[in-house]
């Protein structure tokens, strides 16, 4: 599952306990749309950021990233704005999935200035921005222009705003009324409406509540009674109640050596003997864990797509160069025909007139008589040469296409060998091997 507002009000607490009045010592930026912070707060801690469209983070890594040789432009705006920061606060905008990390330093002049590092875990619209004191956009890991969305431009000096695109409460403030009022007025099921009226609720947490409560989350909102209705609320009250109050249980959920689901609270709803339950202290330890071989995945996969595409466009031109030499080497199936054809017309032709359309005699193979078809305008030994020249002609093509079929087919199944390698590549340097090679060998993969 995806970063929800609950997991994020959990590493929230966490980088506020671990953080909070650190400095900021050192900033990378491994990837186009990924930081690393490094933050001395009586330990040193990297927080890791990644604003990736198909895998945004927020954690506390355990293990680093080496940075390119040379910096990105927006890693060399953070460095002369946030080096030797001081954080002074986190907070996460009621259950959005937007942290904000204040920051106190110094300008140039030696004036104490605020800076607001907002991460935001938004899926494809997931971004990473510097903000000033005064709210207005410094430069974000990725700029969005009017031409890409309509709602928001995210480009320096513009002010930073959230987009409101469907109007959600916030579930940490809510009350019986308004639970009533925005929960039980759609025709929507139970886990539908619950993830509708509020912001941070994803479709596992929208389950879980309702399974606390005895309630099938695809239950129509208006087949509950009235018991149901306030049982609901109830559950839903003290499962807020236990965010606001940092009560977290992190847990990864296992089906077999799988991981499937994470929660920062205990996932009650996933309790039959199928699966397996391992609980963290920290949140970031559950992610890193959860995320460290899909995020790899994800990285792999976007590095080779360029590649990807570059065999799979060479497979396709090779299967149809293949099919297209079946198709000749098929057209030369009568070659024999024609050679007997030559051969009946040179021992018999001399009893054929010019001018007969064809000629009837017995195969020299077969014993059974053969109908030859003639040129009328051409003489029978003409006639045998004409046969005698196609028959060369379809042999050499025969030859010819046989040997490219033969190559045709080593050429698929070295670039279908290719693709298979690039499903199973772990490391960057096994993307670059198939690369240098320029797709002649794939024997590079690290084990």
């Amino acid at each position: 599952m995806a970063l929800d507002g609950v997991a994020l009000a959990a590493i929230t607490k966490e980088l506020k306990e671990k953080l909070l009045g650190g400095r900021i010592v050192k900033i990378s930026q491994p990837e186009k749309d990924e930081l690393m912070l490094t933050i001395k707060s009586g330990e040193q801690y990297t927080l890791l950021v990644s604003a990736d469209a198909s895998l945004p983070l927020i954690y506390l890594a355990q293990t680093k990233k080496q940075a390119p040789l040379t910096a990105p432009n927006f890693c060399m705006l953070l460095r002369k704005h946030l080096n030797s920061a001081r954080i002074t606060d986190i907070s996460q905008q009621g259950m959005e999935r937007i942290i904000d990390i204040e920051i106190e330093h110094l300008d140039e002049l030696g004036d104490l200035k605020k800076k607001h590092l907002i991460v935001e875990i938004m899926g494809k619209h997931s971004n990473i921005i510097l903000v000033d004191e005064a709210g207005k956009i410094t430069d974000s890991i990725k700029r969005v222009s009017a031409l890409v969305s309509s709602q928001r431009e995210v480009l320096p000096g513009r002010d930073y705003f959230v987009v409101e695109t469907v109007k959600k409460l916030n579930p940490l403030t809510t009350d019986a009324g308004e639970f009533e009022e925005h929960v039980f007025a759609a025709p929507l099921a139970v886990g539908k409406a619950l993830m509708t009226a509020y912001t941070g609720i994803s479709p596992l947490t929208a389950a879980e509540i309702a399974y606390r409560a005895g309630i099938d989350a695809d239950t129509p909102v208006q087949a509950l009674s009235e018991d149901e209705r306030a049982h609901l609320f109830g559950v839903f009250s003290r499962f807020m109640e236990d965010i606001r109050s940092g009560n977290f249980s992190c847990v990864i959920v296992s089906e077999g050596d799988r991981p499937k689901d994470f929660s920062a609270m205990a996932l009650t709803c996933m309790n039959s003997g199928a699966y397996t339950h391992k609980t963290y202290e920290s949140p970031s330890l559950m992610l890193e864990e959860f995320y460290s071989g899909r995020e790899k995945a994800s990285r792999i996969r976007q590095k080779s797509s360029d590649l990807r595409k570059a065999v799979t466009s060479a497979f396709e031109r090779t299967a149809k160069k293949l099919e297209l030499q079946r198709k000749e080497l098929a057209a030369t199936e009568n070659r024999d025909r024609y050679r007997e054809y030559g051969e009946l017309l040179s021992a018999y032709g001399y009893g054929i007139r010019q001018g007969e359309k064809s000629f009837t005699c017995e195969s020299f193979r077969t014993g059974e008589q053969v109908v030859i078809p003639l040129d009328e305008t051409m003489s029978a030994i003409d006639n045998a040469k004409r046969f005698f020249e196609r028959y060369s002609k379809q042999k050499r093509t025969f030859e010819m296409t046989e040997k490219m079929i033969e190559t045709s087919k080593k050429e698929l199944d070295h670039l279908d060998s290719i693709r298979t390698a690039l499903d199973l590549a772990v490391y960057e340097e096994d993307l670059e091997a198939i690369r240098e090679a320029g797709f002649s060998g794939v024997h590079f993969f690290h084990v």
